[in-house]
């Protein structure tokens, strides 16, 4: 007996991924590009979408020069797309740790709100263990409603 097969429409994802070096230039250069690409695909600059994932990108990719800088390596930036669905942000170093979770930060610290902002933006997040070095941190933002 044969199950009845359904046509699914297409769906095309697009990708970009690129390594930079692990310096707050390099940082820089990842959030341009990046806000570059979405536009390229038909994600305006302006957007909601394109200045959320230039937020998301710029907080991670700060977190991978700051605290997953490992000398003379670099660290990846990858995005795909899948229009009006979801936009995936992957930052990848080589330092395989993860930071201890830390207090909130006080009213004047400096610094310590990246990842509030990251949780605040994306509609998920995650870190995960990258192979064969490393880690990865991903946030995904949901487009539409």
């Amino acid at each position: 007996m044969t199950t009845p097969m359904t046509r699914q429409a297409a769906v095309t994802v697009r990708v970009f991924t690129q390594r930079f070096s692990s310096t707050p230039r390099g940082a820089r250069l990842a959030r341009r590009l990046a806000l570059h690409q979405l536009d390229r695909w038909s994600v305006p600059y302006g957007s909601d979408a394109s200045d959320a994932v230039g937020i998301l990108v710029a907080e991670l990719a700060a977190n991978a020069v700051t605290h997953g800088r490992v000398p003379g390596r670099d660290f990846e930036l990858a995005l795909s797309y899948t229009p009006g669905l979801r936009i995936r942000i992957d930052v990848s170093d080589t330092r395989g740790e993860r930071r201890p979770a830390s207090v909130a930060p006080g009213p004047l610290d400096e610094g310590g709100r990246g990842l509030l902002l990251v949780g605040a933006l994306a509609t998920r997040w995650a870190v995960l263990d990258r192979v064969p070095v490393g880690k990865t941190v991903r946030a995904e933002l949901d487009l539409g409603s």
